[in-house]
């Protein structure tokens, strides 16, 4: 569980340095809206690292095999991330925002996917769950899941009223969060 906590906190310090970097924001999300998905990821968060009593049932064998899974997983989540973050370049913001004269990024892996930094972040919670093996890594994780389908959904209609067509283009030409699944 160390080295999924430190992938999480590399991408933290990274998250962190890289902020200092964004455009003002033109708009963003309702206070109400973006607090609602830092309590539901930090449960969530909680519930993956923490070994809750009454939830510490394993549902995976402790393994090399599955830790070596979960950290991989851990692996190519935290490279997604720290890539998909440089093509965003002045853009990111982790709230859901449009920036003053954005524009959409679609190189790198936004040629595939509309928000890869989600991918990449529900690859880093299910990689974590993966080693916990518990039950208590499985809900936090389906909570995860919640909250960012919940925040793709917002976003959309975020990007949707901001450029449009463009947009809606984009949308039938690439795949919102897994190509091939959703």
């Amino acid at each position: 569980m160390l080295a999924s906590l430190g992938a999480w906190c590399l991408l933290d310090i990274y998250w962190r340095i890289e902020a200092r970097n964004s455009s003002p924001a033109a708009s963003s999300e309702s206070r109400g809206a973006r607090r609602w998905h830092l309590v539901i990821t930090s449960a969530a968060q909680i519930l993956i690292f923490l070994p809750v009593p009454g939830l510490r049932l394993r549902l995976l064998p402790v393994s090399p095999i599955f830790i070596a899974a979960g950290l991989a997983l851990n692996a190519v989540g935290l490279l997604l991330a720290v890539w998909a973050r440089r093509c965003l370049g002045r853009y990111w913001s982790g709230k859901i925002a449009i920036k003053v004269e954005h524009r959409l990024v679609r190189s790198g892996p936004y040629r595939a996917v509309r928000h890869p930094i989600y991918t990449a972040l529900l690859t880093l919670y299910t990689g974590t769950a993966i080693v916990s093996g518990e039950l208590h890594a499985l809900i936090g994780l389906a909570l995860v899941v919640f909250a960012y389908l919940r925040k793709v959904r917002l976003e959309e209609a975020n990007l949707i009223a901001a450029f449009g067509p463009e947009y809606r283009a984009w949308q039938g030409e690439s795949w919102a969060l897994f190509p091939g699944l959703f």
